[in-house]
């Protein structure tokens, strides 16, 4: 059992990652092809996604003996140029302790280049961020995507139903099987631990390879970091259709077009003729954002002004990894 102690500071501190983390996510998709777990399921996606890594990205095996990954991986940039650079700043202590650690447990020595990267070479750094950039390429490019909408999707779900419901059940309407316990949150783990958060508050990741329980990185004076399953539960293909637009799914069709023509203020007037449906229907729509605090409502004589909140501008948005 995991459990997480928090402050109120902390409460007003859950926050959700705008954009997928391409190296977590990564990460998360070497844990599930390298794990025991769904066997018949995912079988042959593992062995399809081993067979494809190039030749450049095999060394990143060795970054990971007996199911051990060293802690400086798990970086949370949503950008890949600027995560490889996080890692790379990492201080060479912390990486040796960290290959120490893993292979402390491995039942063989560690190749040259995990030696030379104890080391700090710079050759050997040239190599691991090859192996890294090509894994990407090869096993997460083709669906990054979908992997896109389906993370504003997640947002979306978990901005909604913050709004109406509070922080605290909308954490475990994202984590399945979890409570409360006044300021705790307790989560099933294979693993007891105890957390107690002093106000930095906690960042939501959402990852769609892994499918067992929550992971967290907690790192003083970060937020909490933690990543949990929120995908449809089977692997990711290339081929499978992306939807037109995330927010569907979750606000319907037309809400979802009244906020996206909310880029500048409308009166319901000006919607409906867009929209070309009645002034009613309009505002049983806008009602209905409002409510979730996605845009607000000023009137001015017989005109009502509609304008969407930052909220609501944050949810219309998507990024692309570079």
């Amino acid at each position: 059992m995991l459990r997480i102690h928090f402050t109120a500071a902390d409460f007003a501190r859950v926050r959700f990652a705008p954009r997928p983390a391409p190296l977590i996510e990564l990460n998360t998709a070497f844990m599930k092809a390298t794990s025991s777990d769904d066997p018949l399921l995912y079988a042959r996606w593992r062995q399809r996604l081993l067979r494809s890594l190039p030749p450049t990205a095999r060394p990143l095996r060795a970054l990971v003996p007996a199911g051990k990954a060293p802690a400086f991986l798990d970086t949370y940039n949503d950008s890949l140029t600027e995560a490889l650079e996080s890692i790379r700043a990492t201080h060479p202590t912390a990486i040796r302790s960290e290959l120490q650690r893993v292979y402390a447990s491995a039942s063989h020595p560690p190749p040259p280049w995990i030696r030379a990267l104890h080391q700090n070479d710079p050759d050997s750094w040239h190599l691991f961020n090859q192996a890294q950039q090509a894994a990407f390429e090869t096993v997460l490019r083709p669906i990054w995507p979908q992997i896109q909408d389906l993370h504003q999707a997640e947002f979306t779900r978990h901005a909604l139903t913050t709004a109406e419901h509070g922080t605290a059940q909308a954490l475990t309407h994202l984590v399945p099987n979890t409570h409360f316990c006044g300021t705790t949150w307790e989560i099933p783990t294979p693993t007891t631990r105890d957390i107690s958060l002093t106000g930095q508050g906690v960042l939501l990741h959402p990852t769609f390879h892994w499918t067992s329980h929550p992971l967290v990185a907690n790192h003083p004076d970060h937020p909490l970091h933690l990543t949990y399953p929120a995908g449809p539960g089977i692997p990711l293909s290339p081929t499978e259709a992306t939807p037109a637009d995330p927010l569907n799914a979750t606000l319907g069709p037309t809400r979802t077009r009244i906020l996206r023509l909310l880029t500048t203020p409308h009166t319901t007037t000006t919607l409906a003729r867009h929209l070309n449906v009645s002034a009613a229907s309009v505002s049983v729509h806008t009602a209905a954002l409002r409510a979730a605090g996605l845009l607000t409502t000023t009137r001015a004589g017989r005109s009502v002004t509609h304008e969407r909140t930052p909220l609501g501008t944050l949810l219309t948005h998507r990024g692309t990894p570079t």
